[in-house]
């Protein structure tokens, strides 16, 4: 067993990749409270690691303008700070080099990629398969260190931290007026940045139109800056929001930490939602490369629906072609969201008026 005194934790892809390896940090202190751990990652993210109390250190991941990743400056700021070992969460070619480069002793990853000869401690675990969570595969990395635990939803917690400047500053966008302030909010995140099928933005239409005419709620929408124009399209009302490509990644963790009910496909900010503790309700495919099984809200407090269609094997060729994500019911989840609202204004948490 390999106890670890100064620990990395590279995880360089996306927000919701992200996410899900947070609760790392805290597995570690809990079984070696003197153990020193970094979290490394690109820039954009990192909002989602500063000021955790699980982590020590930030480390940005060097790369050019083209996100071309530099070798040799990773090398030279990792080799600073004398890691004795290395949680490659997220292999690829190029990161698991300059990990090999850097002559850290203990590199641990995974035994099934091509170039896995650059790690000593593996883990032969098939992602693909979604036998499990995509978080639970990443606390799985923790056996190296004797850490063998049962995970569950109820038991992890991300500690993602909310700025309080920022929140201040998203709420200025979002309450033109005193009248306005007070109304629940909804967040609807029509897109996924291509990781995964999406539900058709018809049917997004059909849940934002049914909100307005049963919820006296602030309907806020939210996406990248090439899902503007998606986002555009679904304002049935001039009361709803557009904020895509609007605000930082550290406006929207304050935006949905103010929601009531987020609203989405497989995509990152899924995830901050349910790190928050929001009510989630997630449209999957299933496909098992990206369904709720593997990828969904590792939460509670959540609802997650799939394709009604009858169909074996799915692949996202088939999966378009038989335009299964269209055969959600969304009667069902109208009721999920007219339940969750009537439930928190009876528990007082919303007014009812």
């Amino acid at each position: 067993m390999i106890i670890p005194k100064r620990l990395l934790v590279l995880r360089t892809d996306r927000i919701g990749d992200v996410i899900l390896s947070l609760p790392i940090g805290e597995q570690i202190k809990k079984n070696f409270p003197d153990c020193y751990v970094a979290f490394m990652l690109r820039e954009y993210t990192i909002p989602l690691v500063q000021n955790h109390p699980y982590f020590d250190e930030i480390i940005v991941l060097e790369e050019d303008k083209n996100k071309k990743v530099s070798l040799l400056k990773n090398i030279r700021k990792i080799k600073q700070f004398n890691f004795d070992s290395c949680l490659i969460v997220y292999p690829t070619f190029i990161t698991s080099l300059i990990i090999f480069l850097s002559r850290i002793p203990n590199r641990i990853s995974t035994g099934y990629r091509w170039y896995s000869f650059l790690f000593n401690r593996k883990i032969f675990e098939h992602r693909k398969y979604a036998e499990k969570h995509e978080l639970e595969f990443n606390l799985g990395l923790l056996r190296v260190f004797g850490i063998e635990e049962k995970y569950s939803p109820a038991q992890i917690e991300f500690n993602l931290q909310v700025n309080t400047v920022s929140r201040k500053e998203v709420l200025k966008k979002i309450y033109a007026s005193e009248d306005d302030d007070g109304k629940p909010i909804v967040i609807i995140h029509p897109g996924s940045g291509g990781s995964s099928v999406d539900l058709p933005l018809i049917k997004f239409e059909e849940i934002i139109r049914w909100l307005t005419i049963n919820h006296d709620v602030k309907i806020i929408l939210t996406g990248n800056d090439n899902e503007w124009d998606m986002c555009e399209r679904l304002k049935v009302s001039s009361d709803i929001i557009n904020l895509a490509g609007k605000i930082s990644l550290k406006e929207l963790i304050a935006l949905i930490d103010n929601c009531f009910i987020f609203v989405s496909n497989s995509t990152g900010p899924l995830h901050i939602a349910a790190a928050l503790n929001k009510f989630t309700i997630g449209f999957f495919p299933k496909i098992l490369a990206c369904s709720a099984e593997r990828w969904g809200p590792y939460s509670t407090n959540s609802a997650v629906f799939k394709p009604e269609i009858d169909c074996k094997d799915c692949s996202r060729e088939q999966c378009i072609r038989l335009d299964c994500m269209s055969s959600i019911n969304l009667n069902e989840v109208f009721k999920v969201i007219d339940n969750k609202l009537k439930t928190l204004i009876r528990n007082g948490v919303l007014n009812d008026e």
